[in-house]
């Protein structure tokens, strides 16, 4: 499950996760790749490309032209480190690292907190459906837009009345 704002421990211990892998793997975590890597797990929600420039540019002497930001985006969503969520063009840390999956994002509206669901089940139905009509799908994305846990919580909590 995808989660944003990780603690610092499970910040770390994902970064270190994704830095194993890309040294098993011989790929190449650039020190900008890496640096986009941490912003976006350190992120509250999920951050648009433009967002990570920002924060990028910040923290360097130089601006970060908006292709080279976005071709470290490909790298993290191509080796399945980071999710992109189509429907808002935002990143989120993906926690199901090591192989490439279909999964099913639950976005939030309210707070916009993004949790990745593995189901196998539902990729199968998916794939099935597919099959019936000869289309061969090449990625699948499933985005579900609601309340979080928490959000729907407030939501449904009773509103004190002010004293009056």
């Amino acid at each position: 499950m995808t989660r944003t704002a990780k603690t610092s421990g499970d910040h770390r211990d994902w970064v270190k996760k994704v830095e194993d892998i890309c040294e098993a793997n011989a790929l190449q975590l650039t020190p900008l790749r890496r640096q986009v890597l941490e912003l976006i797990s350190r992120a509250k929600a999920p951050l648009g490309a433009y967002a990570v420039i920002d924060q990028l540019s910040q923290s360097r002497a130089k601006s970060v032209a908006p292709p080279t930001a976005y071709r470290a985006l490909d790298f993290l969503v191509d080796h399945g480190f980071v999710v992109k969520i189509a429907s808002t063009n935002a990143y989120a840390p993906c926690d199901h690292l090591g192989h490439h999956h279909h999964g099913m994002l639950l976005i939030c509206n309210r707070c916009g907190r993004a949790d990745e669901i593995e189901n196998p089940k539902l990729d199968a139905v998916l794939a099935e459906t597919a099959a019936r009509i000869g289309f061969r799908p090449q990625r699948q994305v499933v985005e579900i837009e609601g309340l979080c846990g928490a959000c729907g919580e407030a939501v449904a909590a009773p509103q004190a009345l002010p004293n009056g």
